[in-house]
Order: C-alpha cells, then structure tokens, then sequence
C-alpha cells in the first residue's frame, strides 16, 4: 500500500483572449539577422515580443534599456523582434535605420517598415507599443508606453511554464546576427564644446566616452570613460550635452544613466553631481538635493543665469542644477507634450534636445515640435515664459525658409548662439544647419549634405559641427550669404482615425498584471489627461480626471484636429502578507489624429496594458 499523499494538481493555465498575430511585413526588409527574412510561422514554438520603435522618441528608447535584462535572461524562449515604424520622413530612410540600430545598440532582429504596414496590421497608436505573442502564435497582450518591463517579466515566465507543460515551447539560439564592428575615432558622437585651453571635447556617445580632440578637430589627446556601459567613476552611458563651467570644469549630461557628471580637465576625474541613475516617473520629486532626485534622459546642458539648464528629454521639460546649493529643480515644462508657450511652468515642450545661452535668452530645440523655442525672463521676482521662434506643433515639419512664422523645420537636435546674435540650428532630420534672425524674423539654410548634425561650436570664423552619423566633426565658414533649397512640408503619415461628430467614448484600457493590483493605498491610482489641437475641436472633455475613460463633445464644425491623452496607472504586487509591496508605474502619451465625419466611430480605445475585449 502507498502511503504517499497524492500529487498537487497543477493550477490552470490563465485564460487568455485567442487572437491570431498578422504575418510580419516591412518594405524596407530585415536588420540583425544576416540578410535573413524572418516570418512568426519560423518561429513557432518561441515567445516573440514585438516593440513597435522609432528612434527619434525618447519614449521608445528608454524601453529599448527596460527590455535589455529580459532579452539576456530569456534569451532562449524569447525572440524580441523591433519593428520600425517612422514618424518624420527621415526615419523613413533605410540608411538611417541601420545608423539607429548600431547607434542604440540594438541587439535583437528588426524590421524596417517605412510604410507603417506592420503597424496598420497589429492597429498600433503610439509609440512605444509592445506586443506579446505566445508560442502557438496568438497575440496574447499588448502594451503602450514605458513601465512594463516587470509586467512582461511575469508574463513570459508565465508562458514558458504553460507553454513547457503542452509541449509546444522550443529552446535554443535565436535569430540576432551581430553586425560587424567600426573602426574610427568617433562613433555617433553627440555634443561638443571648445575647451580653455583650445581642444575640444566631444561626447561619444554610442561608445560611453568622453574624447578630447586637439584644436583640428581629429586628433585624438585622450579618451576619458572605459567604453563600457556603466554608472561607476570610469563610466558613461550614451553621454550627451556638454557645459563648461566657470571654474573650467565641463557638466556632461549622462542620458542613460538619467544624471549629470562633472568632469575635470585638469585632473581626469569625473564624480556625479545629479541623480541617483534611476528615471525619474510620474510622482517622484521635481525638486531637492540634487544626488537624491530621479532625472529623465538629460539630453543637453548650458550654464545660464547663474545655474546649469538641463534639457529633460525624457519628460519634456527643463530643469535646473544650482552647484552652490547642490539642488535641482524644474524650471519649464509640465510632463505634458506639445507645443504651448506662456509662463515657463505652465508651458509645453516635446523632448528638447539643445540648448545655447545667448544673453536674456535660453535657446532651445524642442526636437520632436521640430521648434526652435527660448526661455527668458518674465518681469520681476526670477519668473521665467517660454517661446516659439519657429515651429508650430508636434505633426509639421519639413525643409522650408522664409518667414519664421511658415518657416519648417525637421527634429533639430542642436542650437548654436552666433556672434550676431542670430542662432543656428543643427535640422537634423534634414540633414542641414539652418539660421534664425530675431532681428528680422527669417529662417535660412547655411549649409546642406551634411549627416544628422546634432550640434556645432564655434571655433575662431569657423563653426564645428557634429556630423553624427557620418562620425565626424565638419568645419565649416560661416558664409554670408545662404544657401537656397526647395521648400518641402509634411505632416506625420500616420493615417486618421475617423469618429462621429458629437459624443465620443474614449477608453483607456488597462489590466493590471498578472499577480499585481491598482494601487490605491492612497487616493486612486490612475490618472488620465485630454486636450486638443486645435482647442476647438473638444466642447467638452478637456482636463485632468482619475478615470480611465471620458465622455468628449466634439465640436461639428471641426473637421480635423489631434487628440492629446497622457494616461497613468500604478500596480502593486497583490500580496497580503508584504506590508511593503513592489509597486510599478505605466504610463503612455497619445497624439492621435481624427477626422470627424458622419459614420465614424463613437469609441476610441487606447491600450494601455493588456486587450481590448
């Protein structure tokens, strides 16, 4: 007789809505793979997770670093796939595809699809969006925005034990075929800035470095930072924007590392003066001692009015480090993206990326408004307003001069103050540098063919600029004439969503993870934000509210407009016996394009995390 108690049934697999996922398609063909097509049909067996990419958003970026731990540790069931699905017709570009995957060390395959096709077949809305598929292949979640690295976790873990037990779960290498290495002194270089003793110093960023160059602007003097990604005293993470302060010593902002370093020429140290190298979320102070407050994907730094202005791309804003009280704060921007000018901390901005103190005026392009915008003081009492000099908003863009009012331009990432005091900016997109005189209103274009200027210098009758994708700096005479160009406009090629005139439900869709809850410890735990562009186009429904949904009035008599929703939502583990519970934010910012017409839909669903039933 066996006395053995009897085995434990094995819990049920989690039912899940059973959705075939569409063939995988791209025009542009495949990356990372070693000339080989990819289909899921070959994949089989493997969880496949889709990232829906472009690499002009920050958004998109810091989940390339979420996904970084669980690629390494699945890398035998799962097969991260990017797709990239352009924004700006720059991106559009195969060529400059390949430059973003090395650039942002992607280390998985991806498809290049100009034509949004994949992204019209999975009805993707923003960017970032990921896409679960299990091993039979059936899409099995879905999830827009940044903060689900730990949902996604469970998940996989959740499907390799189903998945194991059926039998239909197959190990092994997956398809990444690592392109081969470049030699060169630079390699997608980011900023520079011209030393006081004549150098200059560049930050290299797709190699974490720091390297000083002799007043040529080739000669290598010394590289400061092992190479390798990290956040140790010999160690950068795709530094970006360099100052120079007034004691000689240089602010690097240390974007991946979500801080700012201080480097010192004359000794070769380097020590971190702000942020704690963890990002910053919704909720998190904005302001404090500076080495215990998250930052956001620094981008560019410049010492102004008496403190470092730092360009937050991660959260649209600005903030600011004040070295003598060792404190940071925000300074303009409110988190929301878009294009709105007025007091500084009532403004909007969308990932700035450049800044140059020019006097009473903070420079700044605002890269993903494709603006040139600058701060400067408003009245009395350190107040600040935030203005437009050129641009109009997060969907036109394109290569036009002529008056700053119709003048376009296309992701700048760079500004430079001009000893007349015009400015110039680094088009990036456009692959140009381009001229802005306040003094007569006029936008021109100083130089053409050059490859994804990201910033320039002053050197003498010269300016520097920072060629980043041909991996250069390009010296230039500052000509007195300009050069003309063709003018070209564009919007965003993403199609419209057409809805009904009159009342329209919009559902953010939200399923806490598996094995989590809605934290509402204190006070609701979700957060949802409307607007529109134009303001008319919403009779009713505008403002801040704590549901994920909205009754919005639409306005007959516009036609077309943008949707702006920010959503929030933060889960907790649902464990009763853990008084101090892990917790996790997910958030996603939506601009969707509508045409209101007769026959349209009266619902608009955004997924946030998880299906629409």
């Amino acid at each position: 007789m066996n006395d053995a108690a009897p085995a434990p049934t094995p819990a049920p697999a989690p039912r899940r809505a059973r959705l075939r996922a569409p063939e995988l398609i791209g025009k542009g063909g495949w990356l990372n793979t070693g000339g080989k097509e990819l289909s899921l049909a070959e994949l089989r067996g493997r969880i496949v997770i889709l990232d829906f990419w472009t690499f002009c958003c920050i958004n998109c970026l810091h989940v390339l670093d979420e996904l970084r731990e669980l690629e390494e540790k699945h890398r035998d069931t799962v097969v991260i796939i990017g797709v990239h699905s352009p924004k700006f017709v720059h991106e559009a570009e195969h060529a400059a595809v390949v430059d973003a995957v090395e650039r942002y060390e992607v280390h998985h395959p991806v498809l290049d699809d100009p034509e949004l096709a994949t992204w019209k077949q999975y009805a993707v809305r923003a960017w970032p969006t990921l896409v679960v598929i299990d091993p039979e292949g059936y899409i099995v979640a879905q999830h827009a925005g940044e903060g689900h690295a730990h949902a996604i976790q469970r998940l996989v873990e959740e499907l390799e034990a189903e998945h194991e037990a059926k039998g239909t779960l197959r190990r092994g290498d997956g398809p990444y075929v690592a392109p081969e290495p470049v030699a060169g002194a630079l390699r997608f270089p980011g900023k520079a800035l011209v030393l006081p003793n004549g150098n200059l110093l560049v930050s290299d960023s797709t190699r974490h470095q720091l390297v000083e160059l002799a007043a040529d602007g080739e000669s290598v003097v010394r590289r400061i930072g092992s190479g390798e990604r990290g956040f140790g005293p010999d160690a950068f993470s795709e530094p970006q924007g360099l100052a120079l302060l007034p004691d000689g010593r240089v602010v690097v902002a240390d974007t991946v590392n979500h801080a700012l370093r201080v480097f010192d020429p004359a000794t070769g140290g380097v020590e971190t003066v702000a942020g704690t190298g963890r990002q910053w979320w919704q909720g998190s102070p904005t302001s404090g001692p500076a080495l215990e407050v998250d930052l956001s994907s620094p981008w560019d730094v410049a010492w102004w009015q008496g403190k470092v202005w730092i360009a937050m791309a991660g959260v649209h804003q600005l903030w600011t480090w004040d070295p003598g009280t060792g404190t940071v704060e925000v300074s303009a921007g409110t988190t929301s993206e878009g294009l709105h000018d007025g007091p500084a901390l009532e403004a909007w901005l969308a990932q700035p990326s450049g800044l140059a103190a020019a006097g009473d005026r903070l420079w700044i392009a605002d890269s993903e408004n494709s603006a040139l915008r600058y701060v400067e003081p408003d009245g009395d009492g350190g107040a600040y307003a935030l203005r437009t000099a050129v641009g109009t908003g997060l969907f036109d863009f394109g290569h036009r001069d002529g008056d700053a009012a119709q003048a376009l331009l296309q992701h700048p990432l760079g500004v430079t103050a001009l000893p007349d005091g015009s400015v110039a900016v680094c088009d990036t997109y456009n692959h140009a540098l381009r001229r802005y005189d306040p003094a007569t209103g006029q936008v021109t274009t100083l130089a053409t063919d050059l490859r994804e200027p990201s910033d320039a210098v002053l050197a003498g009758e010269d300016i520097l600029v920072v060629e980043s994708a041909r991996h250069r700096l390009t010296r230039l005479r500052l000509p007195e004439e300009a050069v003309r160009v063709d003018a070209v406009a564009h919007r965003t090629q993403r199609a419209a969503t057409e809805v009904a005139p009159g009342t329209l439900r919009l559902d953010v869709v939200f399923q806490a993870p598996s094995g989590q809850k809605l934290d509402t410890r204190y006070g609701p735990s979700t957060r949802l934000l409307v607007s529109s562009t134009p303001a008319e186009l919403l009779l009713a429904g505008e403002g801040t509210g704590t549901d994920l949904f909205r009754e919005l009035a639409l306005n007959p008599e516009v036609t077309d407009g943008v949707l702006h929703v920010s959503a929030m939502a933060a889960s907790c583990d649902d464990d009763p016996a853990n008084e101090y519970p892990a917790c996790h934010v997910h958030q996603q910012d939506w601009g969707v394009p509508v045409t209101v017409a007769p026959g349209g839909a009266d619902r608009l669903p955004l997924v946030l995390a998880g299906l629409d039933a």
